[in-house]
């Protein structure tokens, strides 16, 4: 006879980024961020900003693993909450009901949670929109779940599509939700400054009447286009 699973497993201890770091990524663009990490990174594109909430934000992953229909780790991850934590919670894309509601987004921002994300859906919309809390979801579904188990909380998960590990960072804006690997922020953090130099450089040719990039302009002249004009 197989023994029942336990209903939680719960790691409560791990290591999670400086401050400094996390500002570092601040009031950068999802965009920015991805084309640093060779243009991956980015959740599933449903996952976006609820309607009339907050559209961006940057803090620690505090990871929970979550059954279809089944929010039990979500409820308990809410207790391990820290400042400056976003609470990211897998469903496996279920889409049959909600996880997450205004009372449990409420009681995460009490204790100092900036952000919510999930692969799953949300419900009361109108109260969540009167938190002022970012919350980024598939969508949005007024069924709810039940409360059993089993369920994981600071474990690696698997959400929108990419691995995510307690103490990642995961940045939000309206294009959606990046997670960075926090052992790799220190080298995002550095390719991005080539990234800005870049995009301020082309910004500036585009605004001066830039009508062709110069690489597309090589690669038409070159010996790599065939060209088959009658």
């Amino acid at each position: 006879m197989i023994d029942d699973p336990p209903v939680l497993t719960i790691r409560r201890k791990f290591q999670r980024p400086e401050r400094s770091l996390l500002e570092a990524f601040a009031s950068t663009s999802t965009g920015f961020i991805v084309d640093a990490m060779a243009g991956q990174g980015a959740l599933d594109r449903r996952i976006k900003p609820l309607p009339g909430t907050p559209m961006r934000f940057v803090g620690s992953a505090l990871t929970c693993s979550n059954g279809p229909a089944d929010n039990l780790a979500l409820c308990a991850a809410v207790s391990f909450c820290m400042p400056g934590d976003v609470l990211v919670a897998a469903t496996d894309g279920f889409t049959g009901c909600s996880v997450v509601g205004d009372l449990l987004l409420g009681i995460a921002q009490n204790r100092g949670a900036v952000a919510f994300v999930t692969d799953g859906l949300a419900r009361d919309l109108t109260d969540i929109q009167a938190l002022a809390f970012p919350a980024f979801a598939a969508g949005v579904s007024p069924n709810s779940p039940a409360r059993n188990g089993p369920g994981t909380v600071g474990l690696p998960i698997v959400c929108g599509g990419l691995p995510v590990a307690a103490g990642d960072i995961v940045i939000g804006d309206p294009d959606g939700v990046v997670i960075v690997p926090r052992e790799q922020a220190p080298a995002v953090l550095t390719r991005l400054d080539a990234v800005r130099a870049n995009e301020a450089k082309m910004l500036k040719a585009v605004r001066g009447g830039l009508r062709e990039p110069g690489f597309v302009a090589a690669i038409l002249t070159s010996d790599r286009v065939r060209y088959v004009d009658e």
